[in-house]
């Protein structure tokens, strides 16, 4: 699989204060990549230095070969799209407007998305399952709702890589599963590459394909679950955790206190 993202050195922070050193990372085109760690362990600090949020202190981050680093918001917002951990307060807007504005980075100045846009924003909220909400008050979704309008807003950004911090921590266990299961099948079937922090290893392993283990700001090692034997992952979320036992079960692999 060729590097769709490719993350070189890169380091940022808040001011003066460093928090991600030195990270290296890529990741292909149809793969959902997990980063786990502890809570302060930089997940959502390298999520935002990567997407352009906080800006980059050294190093780089390319997209097809493309240095985002460089870039001003907008054309950077067409490489790169992002699922915040926590949505911003939108109201008085419908679902539909809101998936609307994934456009933006396509648009001209001045220019207002139009009747192609609209179908294309109503095919993506259909193959979420959301077509029937295009015109309800987007405050007035469920959270898992909610989540799944702006993974819409992202499709139709149409960016080749998706970047999102914990978009599953304001879930329950069922929209959790059912928002990840959206996100791995919209990236293998459109090619796209995914980076998505993580609080739970388990949706981690169910969901992904690689895991990238992360401490003190630095990304200190990865699980390609395909390859790795429960022996294996065991060892390296134990190191990244403390002392865990990971099984095997129908669905996967399953971890739980040693």
């Amino acid at each position: 699989m060729r590097p769709l993202l490719q993350v070189e050195h890169l380091s940022g922070g808040y001011g003066r204060r460093e928090v991600v050193h030195d990270v290296s990372l890529t990741v292909a085109a149809g793969e959902l990549c997990a980063l786990l760690g502890l809570n302060g362990c930089g997940k959502t600090t390298l999520i935002k230095a990567v997407c352009g949020l906080l800006p980059a202190v050294r190093g780089a981050c390319l997209v097809d070969g493309q240095d985002t680093t460089r870039l001003n918001e907008k054309k950077r917002a067409a490489l790169l799209s992002y699922i915040p951990q926590r949505l911003s307060i939108i109201t008085g807007r419908s679902v539909l407007d809101v998936v609307l504005m994934g456009f933006n980075p396509r648009l001209g100045l001045l220019e207002s998305p139009g009747e192609r846009h609209r179908q294309e924003a109503v095919a993506a909220l259909e193959k979420l399952g959301l077509a029937h909400r295009a015109g309800a008050d987007f405050a007035t979704l469920s959270e898992g709702q909610k989540q799944l309008v702006i993974l819409a807003r992202a499709m139709v950004q149409n960016a080749p890589v998706m970047l999102m911090d914990e978009p599953d921590s304001a879930l329950d266990f069922v929209n959790r599963g059912m928002v990840l299961g959206k996100v791995r099948q919209l990236l293998r079937e459109q090619g796209r590459a995914g980076l998505i922090s993580l609080h739970d290893p388990n949706f981690a392993m169910r969901f992904c394909d690689r895991l990238l283990l992360m401490k003190d700001g630095a990304v200190c090692g990865q699980v390609v679950l395909a390859k790795a034997t429960p022996q294996e992952v065991e060892e390296a979320l134990s190191a990244l955790y403390g002392p865990v036992r990971i099984l095997r079960h129908p669905g996967g692999l399953v971890m739980v206190e040693a």
